[in-house]
């Protein structure tokens, strides 16, 4: 059986709330208790509302963020505990494509300049074997190399992402986390973006983490999904499965919210109504109990765990 290329256990990564005098009052729980196994070469999907820990648990995977509690796995290393020249060493095999790929480029630098960056950081290359090196690789993300010489602001959104994408996989990268990659891009550039993932996942044998509210995005491209809310995830399994036949309350109301072709909208089955709690103070029991219509006082009174049901794992007291 293949090994996991990325283990996460109980993971936990909480924010502190404070008050006057900077004394601490609460915490937001924004990801709390996660654990899932990422195999190689598959694309493991993330979905949920906003707020509800997609993000964070990418940024805390990748060391953006230091976890509170639980342990993550990469390549038979536990990669939480290490200080930072072991984070270093982690972190070019395993990278972050940021939401707003604008914002991860420098705009007073040139192009080129930025794409030389990770490799003087992670590489001795010298100058021309770097130069070799980036222009193959903004040939293999469809820029021409005389992007090298403009700035970020010179260049379109779906363009930056390309450029971002350059810029990871200079350094050859076995695992990428993308966050909402397809995000503020036209639709025609969404589906150009979306197959340059899958071309390059098969040319440079990468695995991806794919962070995304967009329903129909994850279906296309994800093998497996996990559906979070409020910090936990509450139905995991392969993306066939969950769409086709959801276990979950909150996984049915998500998917009757998918807009048809055509632009009509599934309102018949959507019944979910409200924000979801304050993180800061959540609800006892079960997270979601305040907006399911399944919801009975055992709901009030304990947390479902995530449990196996045939292929897909959900945590329900009242799965189906």
């Amino acid at each position: 059986m293949t090994e996991a290329i990325l283990s996460v256990r109980n993971l936990r990564r909480h924010f502190a709330v404070r008050g006057p005098f900077n004394r601490r009052i609460g915490s937001i729980k924004a990801v709390d208790d996660v654990s899932f196994d990422l195999m190689p070469g598959e694309i493991f999907g993330l979905v949920g509302e906003s707020g509800c820990g997609k993000s964070t648990l990418g940024k805390t995977i990748m060391g953006i963020h230091r976890p509170n509690g639980g342990e993550i796995w990469f390549g038979g290393q536990q990669i939480d505990l290490l200080l930072a020249a072991g984070q270093r060493a982690v972190r070019r095999n395993l990278q972050y494509a940021y939401q707003d790929p604008g914002a991860s480029l420098d705009p007073r630098w040139k192009i080129g300049r930025s794409l030389h960056e990770p490799l003087i950081i992670h590489t001795a290359l010298d100058q021309a074997e770097r130069e070799a090196g980036i222009r193959k690789i903004l040939e293999a993300v469809g820029l021409p190399g005389t992007h090298l010489d403009l700035y970020p602001h010179e260049i379109s959104g779906g363009q930056q992402r390309r450029v971002g994408l350059a810029r990871i996989l200079t350094l050859h990268p076995k695992v990428v986390i993308l966050d909402e990659p397809t995000s503020g891009l036209d639709v025609s550039v969404q589906a150009t973006v979306l197959s340059l993932f899958r071309s390059l996942r098969e040319t440079f044998q990468l695995t991806y983490i794919f962070i995304s509210h967009d329903l129909a995005v994850i279906r296309m491209m994800c093998s497996r999904v996990a559906v979070m809310y409020l910090g936990r995830i509450v139905e995991m399994g392969p993306t066939d499965v969950i769409f086709d036949r959801p276990q979950h309350p909150y996984t049915k109301s998500l998917l009757a919210a998918i807009p048809k072709i055509g632009g009509v909208r599934v309102t018949r089955d959507f019944w979910l109504r409200g924000e979801p709690p304050d993180p800061g103070n959540l609800p006892s029991g079960c997270r979601f109990r305040t907006r399911c219509p399944k919801a009975v006082d055992r709901c009030a009174r304990e947390e479902p765990a995530l449990e196996a049901t045939g292929c897909q794992s959900v945590a329900c007291f009242f799965p189906g």
